[in-house]
């Protein structure tokens, strides 16, 4: 068992999710504090300016790795605890285009272990990308194992700045290829905080209160599913901006904001025509599942059971960095980190790059 601190700056651009968990890299996982440290609204356009791996990138990056330093000091302060063994540093994704082999995620993790005095692992993505595969979603083998316990099939739904979900079927232990699906649905919450951005300045529809007062435009949803990526088998996965011209031109606010909630959830529904077998129901974690209007529309379009991973019992603020922390212990061992049905990978592949703190 080691202790692992994650660090995750995901697609929504919103801050670093820091999480503590224990572990062995396989199925015995005890998770510890969370919190979320929001980026600075200044230093958030700045991330967003580099999106596509353009602008002042290497400036940006070092901005990024010391707010990820200062994040995991005011972490281990806060809670008045040891530091941990290993450091799981995704980083933030500025490009993602596979099919070219090509994936960036900005975080040094040669400075942050230096200025931690804590040996990290980071660079999760970019073996599984030259072996052909898709790189992402990274997080299902940290699902399957805190769901081991539950009725199954099950679906887990994260939905940040781009959905992703991990559907597990019955089977247990390292055989996990054979009954794991991952992919990324389509759009998350990303459309929606950029059509609200466009339009009010602010980062995100709270509450869904702006896709309730509006109404849903079907004909623009219709163009929207005749996308070839909803098509295409799993596993899959897509950039942050992928979709930008599904943004409408000719809406309201109030019915631009109803119309992209309604896109994300019949991306999310067009996502179970590739499923082994029916799911019993819907975990979801992410910002999404704190927007009703989000999840009331997902319960009519799904057919099943759709909750919050609170009611099982996980943080949905932290699963995806307690998955970074899990996935650097199973990179110290030597673990896969991405399989053939997560992310299309030849072979389970593993992962991560460690740099040592001296």
């Amino acid at each position: 068992m080691r202790r692992a601190i994650g660090l995750m700056s995901g697609t929504s651009l919103d801050g670093i999710d820091i999480a503590m968990i224990e572990t062995d890299g396989l199925a015995h996982v005890v998770t510890g504090p969370a919190m979320t440290i929001p980026y600075p609204a200044d230093f958030r356009e700045r991330l967003r300016s580099v999106l596509g791996g353009v602008g002042p990138v290497a400036a940006v990056e070092t901005e990024l790795t010391q707010l990820h330093a200062t994040a995991v000091g005011r972490f281990l302060d806060g809670f008045a605890i040891p530091p941990p063994d290993i450091v799981g540093m995704h980083g933030h994704t500025i490009l993602h285009r596979p099919v070219e082999r090509r994936t960036r995620q900005l975080g040094d993790g040669a400075d942050l272990a230096r200025r931690l005095g804590i040996d990290v692992v980071a660079d999760f993505r970019s073996a599984d990308v030259a072996a052909g595969g898709e790189g992402a979603p990274l997080a299902p083998l940290y699902h399957a194992a805190l769901a081991s316990a539950l009725a199954k099939p099950v679906a887990v739904l994260n939905l940040g700045g781009v959905g992703n979900l991990t559907w597990i079927g019955t089977g247990t232990g390292e055989g996990a290829e054979n009954h794991i699906l991952a992919f990324d649905t389509g759009p998350g919450n990303a459309l929606i905080d950029d059509w609200v951005r466009q339009h009010t300045g602010a980062v995100a529809d709270f509450d869904g209160a702006l896709a309730r007062a509006g109404s849903a435009s079907e004909p623009h949803v219709a163009r929207f599913l005749a996308h070839p990526y909803f098509a295409r088998k799993p596993p899959k996965s897509l950039d942050r901006d992928e979709f930008r011209d599904a943004l409408p031109q000719d809406l309201s606010l109030e019915d631009g904001a109803a119309t992209l909630t309604e896109m994300t959830v019949a991306a999310v529904a067009a996502s179970c025509r590739h499923f082994p077998a029916p799911v019993r129901e819907w975990l979801v974690c992410g910002g999404g599942r704190l927007n009703p209007a989000l999840m009331a529309a997902l319960a009519r379009r799904l057919g099943v059971p759709v909750r919050a991973v609170e009611t099982v019992g996980w943080d949905g603020d932290a699963l995806e960095a307690q998955a970074f922390a899990y996935l650097a212990v199973r990179s110290l061992a030597g673990l896969p980190l991405s399989l053939p049905t997560t992310t299309g990978v030849p072979r389970p592949m593993p992962g991560g790059r460690l740099y040592r703190a001296r």
